[in-house]
């Protein structure tokens, strides 16, 4: 008998699972509440998505492949059907429940390890005078390997890596396969080695002390094409910087100022978390306070800073006046790439002193 209130169900339902995080074994126990109260009987199926942020339309539109998940194969053809209106039949991949939920976090695992396997290599690049971008390059031209996903940089960020590792490590600790769980939580472990061995080397070679020195920040958003700072490495290499006494001038075209102070407040007070609430005014410290600057433009940013440390991919970044910017910073400017983007041959002729990640340092010819 249904409660009165409760939403009239027909008598067989399917449950389309779009989430991940759970156990496969706990979704039925979790959709039973709902549907007992309906006297109805249901399938569930898992529907895991595949969208990137800054291309999510594109993603749906035209999808590597959709997978569905099920232990019903009536349940999983009702859903791959709507799928066929606009999907090609081969692109769509169905699986039992466990595959489809596992094959979500491993995709991502598995383009975070080649993030994390390229900067440690542009580690041992720069001790030994290789560029990392042309071993990129090489290695990219094996067809077993492919080019995507070997840019080094200063690592990932974004909602759904870290996580999905974390996930993938608790599955293998639970199921007792702890060098499994050691090795996909070494990605994570290389990801935060590289964005301290980029804060390290900024104070290094500003001789040792940035402290009230002026740092024009381009970029805050974990990737390009969007403002989301979620796990950015932009906020804990920010967090080194300011803990160094050093007084920040942040820029990024997308992301607010508000939501800058309040991810810098959270990471130097220790509660930073994925999903942390925004910060009011009231709630920044002094230190954030005085030591950051949310610049309207990238002139304003660079306007008497003593070094330039890019963070985000922008292609904006790639188009400045770099000529002009020298001229509106301190002697001897200073560049940091940490996204292998600017031209350091043009930057060094214009009297920059450049460090790239995975590269050679250049010292420019006065």
């Amino acid at each position: 008998k249904k409660k009165k209130g409760t939403p009239k169900l027909k008598d067989e339902k399917l449950l389309i699972v779009n989430q991940n995080g759970d156990l496969s074994d706990q979704r039925k126990d979790k959709s039973n509440p709902l549907f007992n109260e309906n006297d109805v009987t249901f399938d569930i199926v898992s529907n895991p998505e595949f969208l990137a942020e800054g291309t999510a339309i594109k993603d749906l539109q035209k999808p590597d492949r959709v997978l569905i998940g099920g232990n019903n194969p009536d349940a999983v053809e009702a859903l791959a059907t709507v799928y066929k209106n606009w999907v090609p039949e081969k692109n769509i991949c169905t699986t039992n429940v466990w595959s489809s939920e596992l094959s979500k976090l491993v995709a991502n695992t598995m383009l975070a390890q080649r993030v994390s396997s390229i900067n440690a290599i542009s580690a041992l690049c720069e001790k030994t005078g290789a560029d990392v971008s042309e071993v990129a390059r090489s290695i990219g031209m094996d067809t077993r390997i492919g080019p995507k996903f070997l840019n080094a940089s200063v690592g990932f960020g974004g909602s759904c890596f870290q996580k999905d590792i974390l996930n993938l490590v608790y599955l293998c600790e639970h199921y007792g396969l702890k060098p499994a769980a050691d090795y996909f939580n070494s990605i994570i472990t290389v990801n935060d080695w590289q964005r301290e061995r980029f804060s390290h080397k900024i104070v290094h070679k500003m001789f040792n002390n940035i402290a009230h020195k002026k740092i024009a920040i381009f970029g805050f958003a974990f990737k390009q094409e969007t403002g989301d700072t979620r796990e950015s490495s932009s906020i804990f290499i920010c967090k080194h910087l300011l803990e160094e006494r050093a007084n920040l001038s942040i820029w990024d075209p997308k992301v607010k100022e508000k939501q800058i102070f309040s991810d810098l407040q959270a990471v130097m007070d220790g509660t930073y978390h994925i999903d942390h609430p925004v910060a009011t005014t009231s709630q920044i410290s002094e230190i954030v306070q005085k030591q950051v600057t949310v610049a309207t433009s990238f002139k304003e940013a660079v306007k008497g800073a003593h070094a330039i440390v890019v963070l985000t991919e922008w292609n904006e970044f790639k188009n400045y006046d770099y000529e002009e910017i020298a001229n509106d910073m301190v002697k001897p400017p200073f560049v940091f790439d940490g996204r292998n983007i600017l031209d350091r041959e043009k930057l060094k002729k214009l009297g920059f002193l450049v460090y790239t990640i995975g590269k050679p340092d250049v010292q420019p010819k006065w």
